[in-house]
């Protein structure tokens, strides 16, 4: 066979991708997002030294919560762990991007959130507000698995892809615990909304104040508002997790009487809510 007809048909065999192009989506700094905070500061082998050191906290509330909660998931669904399972990993990937601002580090940290929100949403969306083309939760959380994955595989095509699939989950969230919130008059209840609303905006603002104001932090040598997002964003998720799933459980188990309270003292004006479930008698819903 003559060189050009090899050459021909070489040409029409899909080539795969070279090692090094592999490898350099590992590579320190291949992403092109980079944060306020001054790179190889106080480490040289870590790229954010305080954005790094301040994901840990994703390994100390998410045990607390897991542990919180698990009376409620017990009694409702112990698939409602995997939220603050996959927080362990959020904590582990955001690490991993803010060590080495790679393009692999980015991919994961963002797609660790989506399968958050996405785990949140099959287990707590409410039936009432499916679509009506699904009949019981399975088939939710099916649907949601399959949109869940397209988003992800389209991520590593099109990166720009995770954020509007986080986008649609999180609206979608707000809208539907906004319309179970109108009609509820439970003190409590409330309060707690408040907060989570309160803690969000304080976290995306130091979000947004880092991304968009670096210039000016930087010239009062104040760059570690994304480290604090972490911190924040952590705490406003444990807040939001525990209204959104006492909304749940009091529609779903009324009759667990779920209430509640705050660790480590339930009269501290700070600390972590969590759902206790006092009694197995039926009672009517309050929200």
């Amino acid at each position: 066979m003559e060189r050009t007809t090899v050459d021909a048909l070489l040409k029409g065999i899909p080539s795969f991708p070279s090692f090094d192009k592999m490898a350099s989506v590992f590579a320190y700094e291949s992403s092109e997002v980079d944060w306020c905070e001054d790179n190889y500061k106080h480490s040289e082998n870590v790229v954010e030294y305080f954005n790094t050191m301040s994901s840990f906290i994703f390994f100390v509330i998410s045990p607390i919560m897991l542990y919180l909660l698990h009376p409620y998931a017990k009694e409702r669904n112990l698939a409602v762990h995997l939220v603050w399972i996959m927080m362990v990993f959020v904590g582990i990937f955001s690490i991993y991007f803010h060590m080495t601002l790679s393009f692999m580090g980015q991919m994961l940290d963002e797609l660790s959130i989506l399968w958050v929100l996405a785990v949140g949403y099959s287990l707590w969306f409410p039936r009432r507000h499916f679509p009506s083309f699904i009949k019981d939760r399975r088939s939710f959380a099916h649907m949601v698995l399959v949109i869940t994955v397209i988003s992800t595989l389209s991520s590593f095509v099109k990166p720009t892809a995770n954020a509007y699939a986080l986008n649609c989950f999180a609206i979608h969230i707000v809208y539907s615990l906004f319309v179970q919130l109108r009609s509820c008059t439970d003190e409590r209840v409330l309060r707690l909304a408040w907060s989570s609303v309160g803690l969000w905006v304080l976290a995306i603002s130091c979000w947004l104040s880092d991304r968009f104001g670096c210039s000016f932090w930087q010239k009062l040598n104040f760059c570690y508002l994304h480290g604090i997002w972490h911190i924040l964003i952590v705490i406003a998720t444990a807040y939001a997790s525990t209204l959104i799933a006492y909304m749940d459980a009091s529609l779903e188990i009324p009759h667990s009487l779920p209430d509640l309270q705050y660790w480590p003292r339930n009269n501290w004006p700070i600390g972590l809510p969590y759902i206790v479930l006092k009694g197995t008698a039926r009672t009517r819903k309050r929200c």
